[in-house]
């Protein structure tokens, strides 16, 4: 691998990457090639980057066109042949061949024809694109909230202050007063309305260690102490889960958010004595989060027996203002959102009559 020291950066990308010459020789593979593959990489060193593939000939036709000069770049979609613990059978990827201009004697020496070989998971790119696609309609929603916000709070004080003026006016006029009482009641309710919106912008992170199960302990004894009967809130922990640097009132508030709609969803069940929200916490090895791929990753996954998420505003959940319930203020996952996004992590919803999953994932150190 002499030469080839400089391509260990390769090994943090999500895609799959290799260095092969035309004839399909393999010079180098980085981490995600050998995960998705399932074989080592040393294996794959003595391999034929053609035999990755269930149909070679692309692959050989694109590489010695690239290689040769007549195409900078070339692109087609393929499947990738899997051996190993995650499974065998085929991925569906798509390549991308390039010259590869890489400096060093190992590469000059094997041939100034060596092509980078990329390959990135269908699956995933599509993933990616609705995650950028998500983070832009999410930025959008919170720039517009917080200048509503901003907006409606400047007159509130002013019509809160107008209103108790013309209350003292009318003293002795008991009909007249209820009016101005209501608007100074509407006008507190709206205050604390833009209070909430305005909450995840205001304070900073306090950043600590965070052991995830203490954050799920605290949570459960908040929501039983609040529905304690009819309800069961079942632990599911791996224990293994390592602490890892985090604001954990800001992650209690985001799993506290989740588990108390599950719960007040579950309000029919839990008068028939048989509702259930499952805490189950995992350890996820290779995940990519936001285009950057993490060696390991906490899932925590709330579970529950109830109705399921709307399918009208299933696709629409984490927006703001946006409730499956009425008298729902519609910020509850909004905010659990922006909490795990400030710890680089994402929130994920599996919903259907009977089970509905929120997937927390959070990067580990």
């Amino acid at each position: 691998m002499a030469g080839l020291q400089g391509l260990e950066a390769f090994d943090q990308l999500a895609s799959m990457v290799a260095v092969v010459r035309p004839d399909g020789r393999c010079l180098f593979a980085n981490a995600a090639l050998e995960n998705a593959i399932g074989v080592s990489r040393r294996s794959l060193l003595r391999s034929n980057a053609f035999e990755w593939l269930a149909d070679s000939a692309p692959l050989a036709e694109h590489a010695q066109r690239v290689a040769a000069n007549h195409v900078a770049t070339s692109r087609f979609d393929a499947l990738l042949r899997r051996h190993g613990p995650k499974g065998h059978g085929e991925l569906p990827v798509h390549v991308i061949l390039s010259q590869a201009e890489l400096g060093g004697g190992g590469v000059a020496a094997a041939g100034a024809e060596a092509v980078l070989l990329e390959m990135i998971e269908i699956e995933q790119q599509t993933r990616q694109d609705r995650e950028a696609r998500v983070q832009e309609l999410v930025t959008a929603h919170k720039d517009l909230v917080r200048n509503l916000a901003h907006e409606i709070r400047n007159p509130l004080g002013g019509i809160r202050g107008a209103a108790q003026l013309l209350e003292l006016e009318i003293e002795g006029k008991k009909e007249l007063k209820e009016y101005t009482q209501v608007i100074v009641h509407e006008a507190d309710r709206l205050q604390a309305l833009v209070d909430r919106l305005l909450a995840p912008h205001r304070r900073a992170p306090v950043v600590g260690d965070v052991n995830i199960h203490e954050v799920c302990e605290r949570v459960r004894s908040l929501v039983l102490a609040e529905f304690p009967r009819g309800l069961v809130v079942q632990r599911d922990y791996d224990t293994s889960l390592p602490e890892f640097r985090g604001d954990r009132e800001q992650l209690i508030q985001a799993v506290l958010n989740i588990v108390h709609n599950a719960a007040q969803a579950l309000a029919p069940r839990i008068a028939a004595g048989d509702a259930r929200i499952v805490l189950r916490t995992r350890v996820a090895r290779q995940v990519t989060l936001g285009r950057q791929r993490y060696r390991l990753a906490l899932e925590l996954h709330i579970e529950d027996n109830g109705p399921g998420v709307p399918e009208a505003i299933r696709e629409r959940i984490f927006q703001p203002l946006v409730s499956g319930r009425e008298g729902g203020s519609g910020l509850g996952l909004t905010l659990a959102q922006t909490f795990v996004q400030q710890h680089q992590g994402t929130i994920e919803c599996d919903s259907a009559p009977g089970r509905t999953v929120f997937r927390i994932v959070i990067p580990l150190p």
